[in-house]
């Protein structure tokens, strides 16, 4: 309810019924209570009383809801907020070029309008990015994940952030739905992953290799960047390279509740790691997967992107697995993870993974018969690499619930209780 009060003052009032009075240098002095809008005439102080705006854990009151996609389960009471943009037109979405498609979504779910940007190569591969329209004092978030071709989109994410910055934005937030080069996390890490060998064993110069993972943060930071929105990172431990805050939001409710609408039943299932290094995650699946049993594939590297299956930790005999991880790059883990199930006795396979970023020959080896169903989300867009196994689903809405509460200043933790 918006209520106009005016009052009206005449030089000759008394100074205790005028509460504009004046300093010692002449100049008048309004009280903070009247600081609101004064018209141009010195006969009147006209006062507008604005009842604030309530809201109920970042939803605003009061806004039409509609449900028309897919939410996980933990969000079925959110949906399509269509009218945001009436309450709060600081907040500003902008999309690069990685994944318009996912962006357009995130913005149908805010209730918003992509923002404006024109985005082009020259000649020589040099990126150009002019924002269209105003972002002064704007809380501007641009999504933008660094998926293949990483270092193009990369650095285009890097000059958005600078244009913005130079566009005098108040708030700056790089929303990443697919973190790139976050594998290069540790030194010496890709070794040991790749080449199987025990520190010890591993020469000296094996040692001089960079930590990708923290350069990238600081680019991203140096760039002007306030914030980072990020999902699934690949370890938890990169959110720390970041002198920014960092929101690390999880797609496994998106997967949860898919597999939650297939008739199976929770005898029959049992999650499956594909590696050593995936049980933490492979773990926290199971247990929201009705504590669902864990089976452990040990497998050996013997170079980049080749990987070796040696033995099989865990009875999956007469039961349907479920492989989760959270990337699927060439697929040779996966695959001969699949093969070594279905030679232990598992009835179906299933592959779910929150990044599909699918190198060759990954479509080959995810389309050769050995899986139920491959379930990915589209936080790289998969549209062009189509087989029949392969189910996308959707992180929109989980994405723009994050956007909506960092913005409202709410919490993003409770999202995933």
């Amino acid at each position: 309810m918006v209520t106009m009060a005016s009052v009206a003052f005449s030089g000759s009032a008394s100074a205790s019924a005028n509460p504009v009075s004046r300093n010692s240098e002449g100049f008048s002095i309004v009280p903070r209570r009247l600081r609101c809008s004064l018209p141009y005439t010195r006969s009147a102080v006209r006062c507008r009383l604005v009842d604030p705006l309530t809201s109920n854990n970042g939803t605003p009151t009061g806004i039409p809801f509609a449900s028309n996609r897919t939410l996980p389960g933990n969000l079925m009471e959110l949906s399509l907020r269509d009218d945001r943009s009436k309450f709060d037109t600081s907040l500003r979405i902008f999309s690069g070029t990685a994944n318009p498609s996912l962006s357009q979504e995130i913005a149908s779910y805010l209730g918003l309008e992509l923002g404006k940007i024109n985005i082009k190569r020259f000649a020589d591969g040099e990126i150009y990015v002019q924002l269209q329209e105003s972002v002064r004092g704007c809380d501007v978030y641009l999504i933008q994940p660094t998926c293949p071709p990483a270092n193009e989109n990369l650095m285009e994410l890097l000059i958005m952030i600078d244009a913005c910055r130079r566009a005098s934005a108040k708030t700056i937030t790089a929303v990443i739905p697919y973190f790139g080069y976050a594998r290069a996390d540790r030194k010496c890490s890709s070794c040991f992953r790749f080449l199987d060998l025990k520190p010890m064993l591993l020469p000296h110069t094996q040692g001089r290799e960079s930590i990708a993972a923290k350069l990238v943060a600081n680019l991203i930071t140096e760039a002007g960047a306030n914030r980072v929105i990020s999902c699934d990172l690949h370890s938890g431990q990169s959110m720390g390279y970041f002198d920014i805050p960092v929101d690390h939001v999880y797609g496994q409710p998106v997967i949860l509740d898919y597999l939650a609408s297939k008739t199976i039943s929770s005898n029959d299932l049992v999650v499956v790691s594909p590696d050593v290094g995936g049980v933490a995650r492979a773990r926290a699946f199971a247990k929201k997967l009705s504590d669902a049993p864990l089976a452990i594939v040990d497998k050996r590297r013997h170079g980049h992107n080749v990987a070796e299956v040696m033995n099989l930790i865990g009875d999956v005999k007469g039961k349907v697995a479920v492989m989760v991880d959270d990337m699927i790059d060439t697929a040779g883990t996966i695959e001969k993870g699949a093969a070594l199930l279905h030679q232990e006795g598992a009835r179906e396979v299933y592959a779910c993974s929150t990044h599909a970023v699918f190198s060759p020959p990954a479509i080959e080896r995810l389309s050769s018969g050995l899986f139920q169903e491959v379930i990915v989300t589209n936080t790289i867009p998969a549209s062009e690499q189509s087989f029949p196994q392969l189910t996308v689903l959707s992180v929109a809405n989980l994405l723009g619930e994050t956007i909506w509460r960092v913005h409202d200043d709410c919490s993003v933790s409770s999202i995933f209780l």
